[in-house]
């Protein structure tokens, strides 16, 4: 299966928090997107990882996905290395994207950054014709997508773009709270973590309405870019 749009995430449930009203949007105009989760989030305060999984399963139907994987890394332990590159750059090859989504580039949780930047070198060098990779037993041909997009995560960062996702913004918080183990749950006995305060949710919704106004509509996502984006019409922009 080819795709689109591949969202690639540190964590399940960062492409929820960060991107899922643009995935959504995609998939509601008929594109293929999907989602790779490069950890089980085992590190977590909250949930296992047996939990997590089926939270992501959840969370994809509910944006439409046509497909997500896990690749599994070691939860804050993986490194931006030749062997972890690899790994990823086999899943682009296997769906060969035009665009992916990474995480951003710098933020509160070092695994983040790190995602981001081992997502970027990943695309690139699934591009090179002379690295030699298998899936199944056959030999993948070189891909590399045409962009990647940065989501903005935690900490405040300039956006270089942002998508309207005023229609689906209840398809986010939907996808969200498929999350049932991560967020505020007054019946948990689990520790309260940064992320499950009942106030967490509020700040996702602020977030996405300061993203919103930068552009003139209720609700939005903020991206940064690796190199400037090209027009062929400037009515293309909002």
């Amino acid at each position: 299966m080819k795709l689109d749009i591949l969202a690639i995430a540190s964590h399940p449930d960062d492409a929820e928090l960060s991107c899922s009203g643009t995935l959504a949007s995609h998939v509601e105009q008929g594109y293929k997107v999907g989602v790779l989760d490069l950890t089980q989030g085992e590190m977590g305060t909250r949930g296992t990882p047996a939990i997590r999984l089926e939270e992501s399963d959840k969370a994809a139907k509910i944006m439409g996905l046509s497909a997500r994987e896990n690749l599994g890394f070691k939860d804050v332990f993986f490194q931006d290395d030749k062997d972890h590159q690899i790994a990823i750059a086999r899943i682009i090859r296997k769906y060969r994207p035009e665009i992916v989504l990474a995480n951003a580039v710098t933020d509160r949780h070092p695994d983040h950054g790190k995602g981001g930047s081992l997502a970027s070198h990943a695309c690139f060098i699934s591009g090179l014709r002379k690295l030699e990779t298998e899936l199944d037993g056959e030999a993948q041909q070189a891909w590399r997508p045409k962009t990647i997009y940065h989501y903005i995560q935690n900490n405040y960062i300039e956006p270089d773009l942002v998508v309207d996702i005023s229609s689906y913004w209840n398809v986010k918080k939907e996808s969200i709270l498929a999350f049932q183990s991560q967020f505020y749950d007054p019946q948990s006995e689990e520790p309260e973590s940064f992320i499950s305060r009942p106030d967490f949710l509020d700040f996702i919704e602020a977030r996405s309405r300061e993203m919103g106004h930068k552009i003139n509509v209720k609700y939005g996502e903020g991206f940064t870019v690796e190199r400037v984006p090209g027009l062929r019409n400037l009515f293309d922009l909002l």
